[in-house]
């Protein structure tokens, strides 16, 4: 793509490094700025730099924050003695999106991956289990991805906290809402028989 402008291609190159952005993506964001108020592009430029420069790290749970200490862990109207172990950040987005948990969170920053050289050492577990013991959890919950590596890290948690009187609970697994039956793989399928549920009864 030949640009007229060294500093447009300059412009576009960075925004190509973002996941997802193509390079006529990448363009057209790159012309969008170019018509907008130099004010408004400089304040979009330093908020990027500010959330970089800024951004903090839950001390707690290892979420996103303003502070030491998130706006989730901060909240006394949440079962403080309740986490929510998840792989990333974008897990616990989704999750609050639902609107159905009321507990704490803990961001692991990944999951146990051997294959590609993540092991238990990269991962924060060794602040999990402290957290379990000086925090007295009653309940830990586990939503990490249905595959291989998630379940090889709920076993490994398991194993690290069996000394511990918390219950452990992972959330349910099955057959997704409109998906063919003929297509789900073994695992998913018996996991749904093993925890099928009685069907409701829907008033007309």
């Amino acid at each position: 793509m030949q640009l007229p402008s060294s500093l447009l291609e300059n412009a576009v190159a960075e925004f190509t490094r973002l996941p997802g952005i193509g390079k006529k993506t990448a363009l057209r964001l790159v012309l969008h700025l170019l018509k907008q108020d130099v004010g408004d592009v400089q304040h979009f430029g330093e908020t990027i730099a500010k959330l970089r420069r800024d951004i903090k790290f839950c001390q707690r749970c290892h979420n996103i924050s303003d502070g030491d200490i998130c706006s989730t862990c901060a909240n006394s109207m949440r079962n403080q003695r309740m986490i929510c172990v998840v792989e990333n950040i974008r897990d616990v987005i989704a999750i609050e999106s639902t609107q159905q948990y009321n507990g704490t969170y803990h961001v692991l920053g990944g999951i146990i991956s051997p294959l590609d050289g993540v092991g238990p050492e990269q991962l924060a577990i060794g602040s999990l289990v402290q957290r379990i013991e000086k925090e007295e959890t009653e309940e830990l919950l586990f939503a990490l991805s249905p595959n291989i590596q998630g379940d090889t890290t709920i076993y490994y948690i398991q194993k690290k906290t069996a000394h511990l009187s918390c219950r452990i609970t992972t959330i349910a697994r099955g057959i997704a809402f409109g998906g063919e039956l003929e297509y789900a793989d073994e695992m998913t399928l018996a996991r749904s028989i093993a925890n099928r549920l009685p069907v409701q009864q829907y008033v007309k």
